[in-house]
């Protein structure tokens, strides 16, 4: 159960960034989304995500809420916040944690340092620093930072997020105009789908467009066969 609400925190993706240029306006200063998460067709959580731009500064705050079973058993990071600056090609994280409530002291974080072009991790009592590139998101920030991106044209999308843990680079290939079921309704969605190698946890995302790319759909298959799946139940957006 572990891995479940660790990937149901609308995890997924990333970026570095040799991503698509951004538009220079999402829009919006405020979404506010929930998500209904399950695990192998459990519910297991209900993830409530609010993004706040003042068009100089942004801050994501990410609360999960697991119900059932994963009540008990769940040790995992439940709330994630990422802030930084919103800039002409979209968001620039500054920090970035991941803990299990707002009381209890940080489980993993990342320091962003853009002068010295590195980013500063902290987990398991351990600190370690890695290079980065202009771009480079955190696994919160990215979803957001599809707000920011032109998407539509793109057939591949290619990136580098960190979890405060490590810092990867990821490869998705996109596809325009895939209808799918919503809560929302039938929604047209740009579908992302990760390259990967054999073996390695696979991950979709399905984009939006009707509501500013916002992520309407996160399915992500461990190596060991779990599929966790993340379904958007509601959404807002506030100028």
């Amino acid at each position: 159960m572990k891995p479940a609400l660790r990937s149901l925190a609308l995890i997924l993706l990333a970026a570095c960034v040799a991503l698509p240029t951004a538009s220079a306006a999402a829009g919006s200063r405020s979404v506010r989304a929930t998500y209904a998460g399950t695990l192998n067709g459990m519910s297991i959580g209900v993830i409530t995500e609010v993004f706040e731009t003042d068009g100089a500064t942004y801050r994501i705050v990410s609360d999960t809420r697991p119900i059932g079973l994963a009540v008990l058993l769940q040790r995992q990071p439940l709330r994630f916040v990422s802030r930084g600056h919103l800039t002409r090609d979209g968001l620039k994280p500054a920090h970035f944690e991941a803990r299990r409530s707002a009381n209890d002291p940080p489980q993993v974080s990342a320091e962003f340092d853009w002068s010295q072009g590195q980013v500063t991790l902290r987990h398991n009592g351990k600190m370690e620093a890695h290079a980065i590139s202009i771009g480079t998101q955190d696994r919160l920030s990215i979803m957001y930072q599809f707000m920011f991106m032109r998407l539509a044209r793109e057939r591949q999308v290619e990136f580098a997020m960190t979890n405060g843990r490590k810092l990867d680079r990821y490869r998705y290939r996109v596809t325009p105009d895939v209808e799918i079921d919503t809560a929302l309704g039938r929604l047209k969605t740009l579908h992302l789908v990760k390259e990967r190698e054999q073996g390695d946890t696979a991950a979709e995302v399905w984009l939006s467009p009707q509501h500013q790319n916002v992520a309407v759909k996160i399915v992500i298959v461990e190596r060991d066969g779990m599929r966790f799946e993340q379904a958007i139940q509601s959404v807002e957006f506030r100028d």
